[in-house]
């Protein structure tokens, strides 16, 4: 090796130098940034970046989450559940990529993962990534299902607590979700209770029965739109917010819903006519076994979403019926035993994750989590 010289040794070196930068700087290209990194490396250099779909940029400081007005650019964040557009990267959508990752065209993609490559810049006057080469989903979301990675994310905060720690835990993280318009529910409900085997179908609740989705209306055998809490627990009526929450309304008959009426949830009665399994008597309502739980953890839900901050009501279960206008709904004993008897389903998981990924943001943690219940009630 002497033979070499001092010139040798100084050119294999730099060679070595050169040979582990390359492979270095690949290693890197071929790893994917955070948006939280991708933020601070705003250098106009080529990365991959992975985020959720949270909106579609129309300025600096706001995003579109809803009605999306064309499909030329995304916000991405590092939890699905981000508001604040400083957390945010706005990226480009050429023009070949529109068709599949625009929302307007495609506003199923809120909420899911994406993975996307191209210069970190500045993209209207924001924290951005642009001239866009590859853009691919990383994670499918929507009704197949959220993955246990997802859910450990978005419930971290609420990960070891009871009691009213916990309840505190989980309103915090569903709070301030996306609000529809009442008249909105009507196409949300053919969604999200949608027949798994007849696609033109709804299923309703307390019936079980499955009937066209543009039936809907007024009629004697029409469905309509049922507050499980029912809305005069509080006299919230129909307004934005606990009056169209979706974790707790659902299709029902129209004659079966009117018999059901704000009457609070407990067992006994007599059999309805046209919902055999379901039981009524002056002061309670008992639907059947099949959704038994899905009403026990829509109360338990409605009970931790709204508990009285930004001017909303304080809702709680109680163990009282015929509880009027009070923000009160019961029966808290009866509702705990339907919550073991029927426990969530298919079904259920479906309906939370297509009201998580394509309406309000936000989730049913009793769904998610049921052993969830015990530990705040």
């Amino acid at each position: 090796m002497k033979k070499f010289g001092k010139f040798s040794y100084a050119f294999i070196l730099i060679l070595a130098l050169f040979v582990s930068g390359i492979s270095f700087a690949s290693t890197n290209a071929a790893s994917s940034l955070s948006v939280s990194q991708a933020l601070q490396v705003q250098n106009n250099s080529i990365q991959t970046v992975e985020g959720y779909v949270v909106g579609k940029p129309n300025s600096s400081t706001t995003v579109e989450t809803s009605q999306f007005s064309d499909d030329y650019a995304l916000a991405i964040a590092d939890h699905v559940s981000e508001k604040s557009t400083s957390n945010m990267l706005y990226v480009q959508i050429p023009s070949q990529f529109r068709a599949g990752f625009g929302l307007k065209s495609n506003p199923s993609l809120m909420g899911k993962k994406v993975k996307v490559t191209g210069n970190l810049t500045s993209y209207y006057s924001h924290a951005g990534l642009k001239n866009t080469t590859t853009m691919t989903l990383v994670s499918s979301g929507g009704t197949s299902g959220e993955s246990s990675s997802n859910l450990d994310s978005y419930y971290q905060t609420a990960t070891g607590k009871t009691g009213s720690a916990l309840k505190s835990a989980l309103h915090t993280i569903i709070d301030d979700h996306n609000e529809i318009s009442y008249d909105n529910v009507w196409e949300a409900l053919r969604n999200t209770d949608e027949d798994p085997t007849n696609s033109n179908n709804v299923i309703l609740l307390y019936t079980g029965r499955s009937q066209s989705k543009t039936s809907n209306g007024t009629g004697v055998d029409s469905w309509n739109r049922e507050h499980v809490w029912a809305k005069s627990h509080g006299d919230f009526g129909t307004t934005m917010g606990a009056g169209t929450d979706l974790h707790h309304l659902r299709p029902t008959d129209v004659t079966v819903n009117s018999s059901r009426g704000n009457k609070d949830f407990d067992n006994g009665g007599t059999a309805q006519k046209e919902a055999p399994d379901t039981y009524a008597d002056s002061d309670s309502w008992e639907p059947r076994d099949e959704v038994k739980g899905d009403v026990a953890r829509m109360i338990f839900y409605m009970a931790v979403r709204y508990e009285g901050d930004s001017g909303e009501l304080d809702l709680e279960v109680t163990e009282t019926v015929n509880n009027g206008s009070a923000p009160l709904h019961g029966k808290l004993s009866t509702l705990l035993e339907w919550h073991v008897q029927d426990p969530v389903d298919d079904f259920e998981r479906n309906r939370n994750n297509e009201i998580y990924t394509n309406y309000q943001y936000n989730r049913n943690p009793f769904i998610d989590h049921p052993e969830w219940v015990d530990l705040i009630w």
